[in-house]
């Protein structure tokens, strides 16, 4: 996945098994769903996904734009997506290995997309507002972000107690961070409820939302 805290060896790591796993399935199938409800993507749209992994959810979305850019850190979550690709004969994906977080990645530094969004990536990122200054520098005016994550939760959602990441989002927080990037949230909303038993042997509840914004539109004085 695009982070700065964990290298892409625990990804490449499990790439292969991926989407073996039901809930993860259900996961990109709801987020997808979510996503194309709140947002009606149109095939005149550049899409870009950050965190891609092995494409459960641009799978979906890739249909109904015009391209879609499918970015992640782990080359082996590109290598199950690329298979997929090309098993399926898709030609409006394109796979890119690129840290969209770090500051001297210039892959995108061009280009412009009607669309960005993620799924279960943004906790993984060490500096959200750094990051969300980023993509929205590659949004087009007007474009729109959509973000799924996990809402602020107890620290025991993750099984791994030393992986680096933030406990889930407040919304109001992330609500200003957004704003600080120039985008003007839209809509959240719960879409999903991970039920699962965390480290602390604990069968609990974790609420997964989506989030949306447009990039603000410049206004030309004269």
């Amino acid at each position: 996945m695009t982070d700065t805290w964990n290298s892409a060896d625990k990804f490449n790591r499990e790439a292969s098994q991926w989407d073996e796993n039901p809930q993860r399935r259900a996961v990109a199938l709801g987020v997808a769903q979510a996503i194309i409800a709140a947002v009606k993507p149109a095939e005149t749209m550049r899409a870009l996904e950050f965190g891609c992994g092995t494409g459960l959810v641009s799978m979906e979305i890739a249909p109904l734009v015009k391209t879609l850019s499918a970015v992640d850190t782990s080359p082996e979550m590109l290598a199950v997506l690329q298979e997929k690709i090309g098993t399926f004969g898709i030609t409006n994906i394109e796979t890119s290995c690129t840290n969209l977080s770090a500051s001297t990645e210039s892959a995108f530094n061009e280009q412009q997309f009607e669309l960005i969004y993620s799924s279960m990536t943004l906790h993984h990122i060490d500096d959200t507002a750094a990051f969300l200054n980023s993509i929205s520098a590659l949004l087009s005016s007007g474009g729109i972000v959509a973000l799924a994550d996990l809402d602020l939760e107890d620290g025991l959602f993750h099984d791994d107690p030393n992986e680096k990441v933030h406990y889930g989002f407040d919304r109001s927080e992330l609500a200003a961070l957004l704003n600080g990037a120039g985008l003007l949230v839209t809509s959240f909303e719960t879409i999903y409820t991970f039920n699962k038993k965390n480290r602390a042997g604990i069968n609990a509840a974790y609420p997964l939302f989506l989030v949306t914004a447009t990039k603000k539109q410049s206004v030309t004085s004269f």
